[in-house]
């Protein structure tokens, strides 16, 4: 099964979920949202460092959306969900700004996301000594590259996807893919065979 077929096959699974949740199962949304919570929370840390900020900012968000369940219409669980949230980030960040000054949607960023890398190589078998250089390598990309990679080689959505998340058109993705990819080469020679195994997706 190629990866574009089980993220089909688990969305199904969460359209399940959410279709029970929204008849006022509320094991169903908690299931729902368990098994949302690390992407959310990994997605959020390309744009904050502050985790108890993230924590409140996904609690906040399921109760917004288990309130209004029944005016919420879904087809692809996952994209709702980042959509969502990253929509409330920036209206917090907005709000916030004074209070927060690590938040800052505009700015290229070095926020760590060690988290997901890990979890993504430990899950396809990568682990080995060059590990270290990837992760370092695709933290020191521009914040706004940095989501457009975990979107597409992390979360398996196409360019389109992620030009409606990023609120941009598909040129504006493949241009930020493009570089991201450009600079991690750069950055990671001579083992850049090992980036593309890392990153599974062709571009």
């Amino acid at each position: 099964m190629n990866k574009k077929q089980r993220i089909a096959e688990e969305n199904e699974v969460l359209i399940n979920l959410w279709h029970q949740s929204q008849a006022g199962d509320s094991l169903a949304f908690c299931q729902l949202v368990d098994k949302q919570y690390r992407t959310l929370f990994n997605y959020a840390c390309n744009f904050t460092s502050d985790r108890e900020f993230i924590k409140d900012a996904i609690q906040d968000l399921m109760i917004h959306i288990w309130e209004r369940r029944q005016n919420i219409q879904i087809q692809f669980v996952t994209i709702y969900f980042l959509r969502a949230l990253r929509n409330q980030l920036m209206q917090e960040f907005r709000r916030n700004n004074s209070s927060h000054p690590l938040l800052d949607i505009d700015e290229a960023s070095h926020v760590s996301d060690y988290q997901t890398i890990e979890t993504e190589i430990e899950r396809n078998e990568l682990l080995n000594e060059n590990q270290v250089k990837v992760r370092c390598a695709i933290e020191e990309l521009p914040r706004r590259q940095k989501e457009a990679v975990f979107l597409k080689y992390f979360e398996g959505m196409d360019n389109e996807q992620i030009a409606d998340l990023m609120q941009v058109n598909r040129q504006s993705v493949a241009n930020l893919l493009f570089k991201a990819i450009s600079a991690l080469k750069q950055h990671i020679h001579p083992i850049s065979n090992l980036l593309l195994l890392c990153l599974t997706f062709p571009f």
